[in-house]
């Protein structure tokens, strides 16, 4: 895949966004990548196969919640907040707000 799909900020579906971040692991990667900058896949140390979460990366990006920058072999992911807070406002804040022991 040389150029993945990113949905536009004018068609992000606010379904899809909640959907994507109804998942325990999904709302992790989007704490980190809120908390850390741009990252590679592989610098997620989650105790799910690389495939499981090569699967949650392309559910964020579908939805328009990360994007992905392609730099040769590595695939660099980070959080469209920008336009997640154009398109949904306060979304994602009330989302990264709430205590991980209360998803």
């Amino acid at each position: 895949m040389n150029n993945p799909n990113h949905p536009t900020q004018e068609n992000m579906r606010l379904i899809s966004v909640l959907q994507a971040l109804a998942d325990p692991v999904r709302l992790e990667i989007v704490r980190c990548l809120a908390e850390a900058g741009e990252r590679t896949c592989g610098t997620y140390h989650m105790n799910i196969a690389k495939s499981t979460l090569s699967h949650h990366f392309k559910v964020l990006r579908e939805a328009g919640i990360v994007k992905v920058r392609i730099d040769g072999k590595h695939r660099y992911y980070s959080l469209r907040k920008d336009d997640i807070d154009t398109a949904f406002p306060g979304l994602l804040s009330s989302v990264l707000a709430v205590d991980k022991e209360r998803w």
